[in-house]
Parts: structure tokens; C-alpha cells; sequence
């Protein structure tokens, strides 16, 4: 049996989180998809809500676990016996950030193996930030994220103020 275990802020969940889960799904026995309190990001949901958005979109794959988490992943791994980290690649710039990542996490933890995986090409181009920018301008992101995403996002958008301008 190996686990493997995807970490992110997925502020939002997008489709192409969506996509790298469901193909990671398939490639091992069991995956967690950690989701990061990232409080240094400024997130827009809160680490309760984008761990319920991200259970919902994902409750139909019965070998999925979603949990929160904030710490060193290399402490995370540990405390769940893994030793494979998912990341996602959409561009060669995501590259050098993701390989440093690699390196250090290997650093602090020998035994960790990443894997890359790039999201489909309807989705390479989406991202959490481009996301809320197009949220936050009134665009339709309906084509990137799931409906849950877009279920909860205007409400969030009103409690925070940052309602669109109509």
C-alpha cells in the first residue's frame, strides 16, 4: 500500500486541483490531500472552509482523505507514515520553485520521493490567484472550479467586502 499525500492552500479548489487529485487517486492506494492553513498567503477562505469546499468536491473518491494542517510537511509525512509528496506543475516557471521544494523537503526527510504531475491542458493555466482575481472583478470562473467553489464564493466575497462591482 502507498500513500501519498498533496499539499496546498487550494484557495480555491480549482478544476485543475481537481484533475491532479483524481489522477493521483489512481496511481496509489491512498491519498491525503492536505490542506494548508497558509496563513501567510492571506488566503480568502478560511483553512474550515477550503477543507470542507475541497471534502465535498471530493467525496466521491472513496481512497481520498482531506485534513488540514499547518507545520513542516516533512513532520506531516511522518505523523502519517508517507513518503510521497504530489505537487502539480502547469509551467516550466512553477518548475524551479516546486524542484527547490523537492530538495529541501528531501533534505529534512531522505526517504520522501516527489511526484510531479501537470494537470491537464484545459486546466494548465488555472490557478488559486488568477481565480480570485477574476472572481474579484466579476468574471465568470465558472469553467475552473468546481460548483461547491462556485456556490460558496459570492457569499464569502459579500462577508469580506470584496463583493464585484456590479
Amino acid at each position: 500500500m502507498t500513500l501519498a499525500i498533496y499539499p496546498g492552500t487550494f484557495d480555491p479548489l480549482t478544476r485543475g486541483h481537481e484533475d491532479l487529485v483524481r489522477r493521483a487517486a489512481g496511481l496509489f492506494s491512498e491519498l491525503i490531500v492536505a490542506v494548508a492553513e497558509s496563513k501567510g498567503k492571506n488566503p480568502l477562505f478560511t483553512p474550515s472552509e477550503r477543507l470542507d469546499i475541497a471534502r465535498e468536491a471530493l467525496a466521491d473518491l472513496s481512497n481520498v482523505r482531506v485534513i488540514s494542517f499547518s507545520g513542516l510537511l516533512v513532520d506531516l509525512l511522518r505523523a502519517n507514515g508517507a513518503r510521497v509528496v504530489i505537487r502539480g506543475l502547469r509551467a516550466v516557471a512553477d518548475f524551479e520553485y516546486e524542484f527547490q521544494l523537492a530538495g529541501m523537503n528531501r533534505h529534512l526527510m531522505p526517504e520522501i520521493e516527489t511526484v510531479f504531475l501537470t494537470p491537464g491542458e484545459q486546466h494548465q493555466f488555472v490557478s488559486g490567484t488568477l481565480v480570485r482575481e477574476i472572481a474579484l472583478m466579476g468574471g465568470d470562473i465558472g469553467k475552473f472550479v468546481p460548483q461547491v467553489v462556485l456556490d460558496r464564493l459570492p457569499a464569502k466575497l459579500r462577508e469580506l467586502g470584496r463583493a464585484p462591482k456590479a
